[in-house]
């Protein structure tokens, strides 16, 4: 199995990788929160023509070096992020920030040997990014925000009833049922497909995945969901990215239930002129319910950036006047602007992170004093006689 070392050699953290395809055009991929590398599957087969690893088999040819797949000239790498799937498992939540998760990415182009790549994928992929600017060829960001108090997901019954059947699922099958109220719109599962429904069919799979890589342990979901809560782009990234000059699609589901389109909306004006804002009907996993644009939507971002297509050629968006986001990339003035203000917008930013803090806080507590009611309701009461009552 490839598995690439990362940090320190004595740490023993190793990443589990996949490649897939062959060519000049290198593709990574980096998959959300409690996913694995196999999420990537309608992508992979969309960009290179098979799912079959080339760990697996052989599959290249010999004469032009390009796999033998939709003759794209694409290699793509995906993998499991540390704490997930058959990649390592840190035991202390330090060790999982977005920003040790994004080295971890860097670490496997390095193993691969290669020096830049298109970056596909969710938050860690814009943490990459800016942090990794020239390792970065073009961005594609996939139901996305900016981080920070923009990680909590709309505050409504459906996101509440989802968060509590996510916390108490145990099993393979409970997981697999909550997944896919998480993932997909009610729509899209109530359709048929046959006799059956889309939900029947895509559980039985789900709970199939699940088996085969096993509940993701406490250490790495506990870690991970630290990366999230943590993890944030803060105006000066936002600039490292803009400097770039590199093309970026934000793609996003308009029924997302976890992260809301419009805090994607305003990173992408943000990092206006270089990104494009693709607004697709599903929900998180847009990537699986709408595979066939989404999939369009990367063929062409990588198109656009190997033929040096311009940002104002690329984006579909306006610039909004008045407002920084709309000098990215052109003016070096809306830097001196976001020096002066970050300082306050930031503590205003802290100060909301707080508040919802809090009361997801007050959340917790109702819930596991529910649960404890719950525990007590299932004793039985002891009947007392007469005899022995207290005087």
């Amino acid at each position: 199995m490839p598995y690439c070392n990362v940090g320190t050699t004595n740490n023993g953290i190793k990443i589990f990788y996949r490649t897939y395809g062959g060519g000049p055009v290198k593709v990574l991929m980096i998959i959300g929160l409690a996913g694995t590398h196999d999420s990537w599957k309608p992508q992979i087969e969309g960009l290179v023509g098979t799912t079959q690893a080339n760990d697996i088999d052989d599959i290249w040819s010999s004469e032009d070096g390009v796999c033998n797949g939709n003759g794209n000239g694409i290699e793509i790498c995906v993998f499991d992020n540390r704490g997930m799937g058959r990649s390592s498992i840190p035991k202390n939540k330090s060790e999982y920030t977005t920003k040790i998760m994004a080295a971890d990415a860097i670490s496997v182009m390095e193993h691969l040997g290669w020096k830049k790549a298109h970056v596909f994928g969710h938050s860690m992929a814009c943490k990459v990014a800016a942090v990794f600017p020239d390792r970065v060829l073009s961005l594609a960001l996939l139901n996305v925000t900016g981080g920070g108090y923009e990680c909590f997901p709309k505050f409504d019954r459906q996101t509440l009833s989802i968060a509590m059947r996510f916390l108490m699922a145990k099993t393979p099958e409970q997981r697999a049922a909550v997944d896919l109220d998480t993932h997909y719109t009610q729509e899209y599962l109530e359709q048929h497909i046959g006799v059956k429904t889309r939900r029947q069919v895509l559980y039985q799979g789900y709970v199939e995945g699940i088996s085969a890589t096993g509940m993701q342990s406490n250490h790495g979901f506990d870690g991970q969901v630290n990366a999230c809560w943590t993890h944030r782009i803060s105006k000066k990234e936002v600039e490292v990215i803009g400097k770039n000059g590199l093309l970026i699609s934000v793609i996003h589901g308009r029924c997302d239930v976890i992260a809301q389109i419009s805090h994607a909306k305003r990173l992408a004006h943000k990092l206006y002129p270089l990104a494009k804002m693709v607004e697709l009907p599903g929900g998180h996993l847009v990537s699986h319910e709408r595979s066939k644009e989404v999939n369009e939507a990367l063929l062409d971002l990588i198109k656009a950036s190997e033929t040096k297509t311009t940002p104002f050629d690329w984006t579909n968006l306006s610039p909004k006047p008045n407002t920084s986001t709309s000098n990215c990339w052109t003016s070096s003035s809306s830097s001196r602007l976001n020096s002066e203000t970050e300082s306050s917008n930031s503590g205003i930013a802290e100060k909301m992170r707080i508040m919802i803090l809090y009361i997801l806080g007050l959340f917790l507590v109702v819930f596991e004093y529910i649960k404890r009611a719950r525990v007590l309701g299932c004793l039985k009461p002891i009947r007392v006689g007469s005899a022995s009552a207290v005087t």
